[in-house]
């Protein structure tokens, strides 16, 4: 099957250009002026969020707000390839995704809201998520599961006309700021256990959800109350009928629908982050003498430029392959999964990538890389939560592997295929 050009048309190439320029000249300066995690969700903010107005107008002006819908669904039709590309300019800057309408996780509920919400829902919910005027929350994993489905616990019952949501729930992010929750609970627990769940819409302001504590990750400060994934109880939620996403059971099938082009989008924000670090390295390496030369005249400095180089090249490639063979499969010419397997490759090469090309931005810039008086610290401390996002790096491996090995044959006789003797025998 021929392979996508790597010729970006010029129409798409000039909306490129002006967000990198936009992004870097604008958006960028956001990162200083308003720091912090949870900044970019906090919608009562209004410093912030007078500041980003204008910004978010420009982008609506290009014709660039929220391109992360396809027409079916209210958006522009971008296929996973441009948005690669567009998300790779995003990841430069915390506050690029809210700019231009694509922030986590705010993009998958959306699209789930588009996908499987009914008008009522989509009016009240959906609209106002795609204006940015609010936040939402994904409230999934579980403080004794973790990400494993099979072992979530956390429970709706029927009473009546109403739904009755029993349990806790961990690392909920940006519950703090969300306008509503979107939440997985059990409700068939005698059911298979892709069938037994079911997702919610849950307004914050909804009697009986506690917040526990607003748990911090590394590179947070101890002081103060400033983390912004939520351990959460649901202590006899109460909501209506209707405020079931999709039907009775499909939980998982809803869960699934936002995470494709997602881990695709995140996969290409962090090659922008990587871009960003190896050109601090390439400014510092023509910058910087030690030893009585420039650092860019040492050999191990210069293995540390090439190997961070030819590592993102790969990825990259990695993710936009995966972003062409789910615009395949949207266009009929692939078959529905054949994404699957490079979709884990890109989450699980994605925190490797990361860590190899900061660590060594760090190291090329001594004392000054671990200070908080460059951003490299910061993004350190987002290796481990890279590692962990969209499920365990290992799953995905397992996932890998076991895509590879269905298709594995055994060896016919006593000896591998690529038997030299055997072969020169049939050879003969």
């Amino acid at each position: 099957m021929p392979m996508w050009s790597f010729q970006t048309d010029p129409e798409f190439q000039a909306k490129l250009d002006w967000m990198a320029e936009f992004v870097r000249t604008k958006v960028e300066p956001l990162d200083y002026r308003f720091p912090g995690h949870g900044a970019v969700y906090d919608v009562a903010n209004a410093e912030s969020r007078a500041a980003i107005r204008p910004l978010q107008d420009e982008v609506r002006a290009q014709g660039l707000w929220a391109c992360h819908l396809g027409p079916h669904l209210g958006g522009p039709g971008y296929g996973q390839v441009k948005l690669g590309l567009m998300n790779e300019i995003l990841g430069r800057s915390y506050w690029a995704p809210t700019v231009f309408g694509t922030a986590a996780p705010d993009t998958g509920n959306a699209e789930i809201l588009a996908m499987f919400g009914t008008d009522q829902q989509k009016a009240r919910f959906l609209q106002p998520l795609m204006d940015g005027d609010i936040v939402s929350c994904f409230s999934m994993t579980e403080p004794q599961a973790g990400a494993d489905p099979k072992e979530f616990v956390c429970k709706a019952t029927r009473d009546g006309d109403e739904w009755v949501i029993e349990g806790e729930k961990w690392f909920s992010s940006n519950a703090r700021f969300a306008a509503f929750l979107i939440v997985m609970a059990v409700t068939d627990p005698d059911a298979a256990p892709h069938e037994r769940m079911s997702m919610f819409i849950v307004p914050t302001d909804t009697p009986g959800i506690e917040f526990v504590r607003h748990v911090k990750v590394m590179g947070d400060d101890h002081a103060g109350d400033g983390g912004i994934h939520a351990y959460l109880r649901y202590n006899r939620v109460r909501v209506p009928l209707d405020a079931m996403l999709g039907g009775s059971g499909e939980g998982f099938k809803v869960a699934q629908a936002r995470l494709g082009g997602g881990r695709v989008h995140h996969a290409m924000r962090t090659v922008g982050k990587c871009q960003r670090a190896l050109d601090m390295m390439l400014e510092r390496a023509v910058s910087r003498r030690t030893q009585g030369k420039l650092l860019a005249d040492h050999q191990f400095v210069q293995g540390m430029i090439a190997d961070s180089a030819i590592e993102l090249a790969q990825f990259r490639l990695l993710v936009l392959h995966t972003a062409w063979t789910i615009d395949e499969i949207e266009a009929g010419r692939l078959p529905h999964g054949a994404s699957r397997t490079g979709i884990a490759m890109c989450k699980v090469q994605m925190a490797k990538v990361y860590h190899d090309i900061v660590q060594r931005a760090i190291q090329l810039h001594g004392s000054l890389g671990v200070t908080l008086e460059l951003p490299l610290a910061e993004w350190w401390g987002g290796v481990m939560s890279l590692a962990l996002a969209d499920g365990p790096t290992e799953v995905h491996n397992v996932q890998v592997a076991k895509a590879l090995l269905r298709n594995a044959v055994p060896a016919k006789g006593l000896f591998p295929s690529e038997h030299i003797p055997t072969r020169m025998e049939h050879a003969a």
